[in-house]
């Protein structure tokens, strides 16, 4: 079995900043690319960043140049370091992981962007 478990989501005003972790466990061997997505009340779940193994990134073009990926191979954990945070940000943040070409996501932590 594998588990993705998630912390760093909170409250937190316009423009201020959070940083999101995630740390993969159990059969958590043989990791290729790692990711988050996020779901906003009412709207579609959406991939905002990936990163493969050897460190290649992708970003949604909502969040290129104010977020960016990153992964500790050797923990099993991936970050998402996020700066000028907007309201309609707010969502449940999802960590993913393809292992052995099966994709796992945690349980999700939300993060509210609110004055």
């Amino acid at each position: 079995q594998v588990q993705l478990v998630e912390s760093g989501g909170g409250l937190v005003q316009p423009g201020g900043s959070l940083r999101l972790s995630c740390a993969a466990s159990g059969s958590a061997f043989n990791i290729g690319e790692m990711g988050w997505s996020r779901q906003a009340p009412g709207k579609e779940r959406e991939l905002v960043a990936r990163i493969t193994n050897d460190a290649t990134t992708y970003y949604a073009d909502s969040v290129r140049g104010r977020f960016t990926i990153s992964r500790d191979n050797a923990k099993n954990t991936v970050s998402l370091q996020m700066n000028s945070l907007k309201p309609e940000e707010t969502a449940v943040y999802y960590c993913l992981a393809v292992i052995r070409n099966r994709e796992y996501r945690g349980q999700g932590t939300q993060v509210t962007v609110s004055s």
